[in-house]
C-alpha cells in the first residue's frame, strides 16, 4: 500500500496555506509517478507555475505583515525556481532527479520557514478574506 502524500499533521492551520500546500504534495506525487515520455515535462512546466503562484501568495502575506524573516524565506523560494528554470528541455534525468529532489525539500520547507510563517501570520491575526486584523480602537 502506498504512503498518503499528504496528512492532517502537515496542515499549519492556515487554510490558504494548507490547501495550496495540499495541491502541491498531490502534484509533485502525480509528477514523479508519470514516464518522461508523453506528459512528464508539460507536468513539470505546470508544477513549476504553481510552485510560482503559491511563493508568490506567501511572499505577499509576509509583505503584508513585516514577517522578519522574509528574506530567507523568499531566499528559499528562489533556489528552488531557479533550478527548476535552469533545467534543459530534453533532460529527462535531471528534470527526473529534480522532481524527486523536491518532495523532500518541501516536507522540510514545511516543517520549517512555514510553521515559522503561519504562526506569526496567526499572531498577527490575518484574517484571510480581509487581511490583516485591525489594531485595537482603529476603525475596519
Amino acid at each position: 500500500m502506498e504512503e498518503p502524500v499528504w496528512t492532517p499533521d502537515m496542515a499549519l492551520g492556515v487554510p490558504l496555506m494548507d490547501d495550496a500546500h495540499q495541491a502541491l504534495v498531490q502534484q509533485i506525487s502525480a509528477l514523479q509517478q508519470m514516464p518522461d515520455e508523453g506528459d512528464f515535462d508539460a507536468g513539470l512546466a505546470r508544477l513549476t507555475e504553481a510552485l510560482e503562484a503559491d511563493f508568490r501568495a506567501e511572499e505577499e502575506l509576509m509583505e503584508a505583515i513585516s514577517y522578519p524573516a522574509i528574506r530567507s524565506h523568499r531566499e528559499q523560494h528562489a533556489r528552488v525556481l531557479a533550478t527548476l528554470h535552469s533545467l534543459a528541455d530534453g533532460d529527462h534525468a535531471s528534470r527526473r532527479r529534480a522532481v524527486e529532489l523536491l518532495l523532500p525539500w518541501f516536507h522540510v520547507h514545511l516543517e520549517t520557514a512555514d510553521t515559522a510563517l503561519a504562526a506569526a501570520l496567526q499572531v498577527a491575526d490575518v484574517r484571510f478574506d480581509t487581511g490583516p486584523a485591525p489594531a485595537a480602537g482603529k476603525p475596519a
